[in-house]
């Protein structure tokens, strides 16, 4: 069967990553992300509401009826039909307050869900997220230098975890900036997933060429690393679709309380798939090359 020549392409596949990642640090950098009251602390409100005869429901008359009350909100969102979700950065309990302003504008103003979480815990959450994240960092680049014999297989693997993360990030600071996405709990659960779902798929592919370095240890480098991918696109597309097939219905169905964690996850999930033979491979190919030899077997 004949291959096609994957690492040919290695200045197009890092234009692509470069473009991506800068995409999204200029919008971290300028737009950043919107954190979730889950970081903040405050308050979330889910209302259903059903309008009176000539008032009609939309953000501005629920935020009207609100203000009339001087119950100040950071932002007012459809969560499905006749149900509106309502943020304050205020952690006591408003959802009385907010039931009551309503009804006033509404035939029926029901809470349906209500959370509030203080300053502190989300500070705290806050500072073990970086932690999780850097931990994992660390754990994943000394597990992969130790079991392929290197610190170069390790380092290349977290560069390609970096890529991905910094891409999922991204998307969803423009997500944040012009779709009103926010970054909560669920979020660092798809992002910590997203992470060892990209380090998985890259250890099966530096796995086979491990394999490959010892069946023919006098072949160079370069085409045995695409040797290597040829051998295992197929079982990473595979294995890949099932999992975005899942996530794009999950996405569109799953409604407004799952919507941006199923993005983050099809996201990050089609992100990995690209990075590990376009990403990390072509990163080992190219310290192969700057350093004039062959990997030790």
């Amino acid at each position: 069967m004949k291959q096609i020549n994957f690492i040919k392409y290695i200045p197009l596949y890092f234009s692509i990553s470069g473009a991506a990642m800068a995409i999204g640090i200029f919008s971290l950098v300028v737009w950043k992300v919107r954190p979730a009251i889950d970081f903040t602390g405050g308050s979330l409100v889910e209302v259903e509401l059903r309008a009176q005869e000539g008032n009609a429901v939309n953000e501005g008359t629920v935020r009207s009826a609100l203000a009339e009350k001087e119950i100040e909100v950071n932002s007012i969102q459809p969560a499905g039909e006749n149900r509106w979700l309502i943020r304050s950065k205020t952690s006591e309990s408003i959802d009385k307050n907010v039931q009551s302003a309503l009804a006033e504008k509404f035939s029926k103003a029901e809470v349906t869900r209500f959370e509030s979480i203080g300053p502190s815990l989300g500070k705290e959450l806050l500072i073990k997220t970086f932690f999780g994240i850097t931990l994992s960092s660390l754990g994943i680049l000394l597990y992969v230098a130790h079991r392929f014999g290197g610190g170069k297989y390790g380092t290349c693997a977290v560069l390609a975890m970096i890529h991905d993360s910094l891409v999922v990030l991204g998307a969803f600071s423009l997500l944040g900036r012009f779709q009103g996405a926010e970054i909560d709990a669920l979020f660092v659960t798809a992002l910590l997933t997203v992470l060892s779902f990209s380090v998985h798929d890259t250890i099966v592919v530096y796995d086979r060429i491990r394999e490959n370095l010892r069946k023919f240890p006098q072949e160079k480098f370069e085409p045995l690393a695409n040797r290597s991918v040829n051998e295992t696109m197929k079982r990473s597309i595979n294995n890949s679709l099932t999992i975005i097939i899942m996530l794009v219905i999950l996405t569109w169905l799953g409604g407004t309380t799952v919507r941006y964690f199923s993005l983050a996850l099809l996201i990050g999930t089609i992100t990995g798939t690209y990075s590990s033979p376009f990403v990390a491979v072509p990163l080992l190919v190219v310290w192969n090359k700057w350093a004039g030899k062959k990997f030790a077997h």
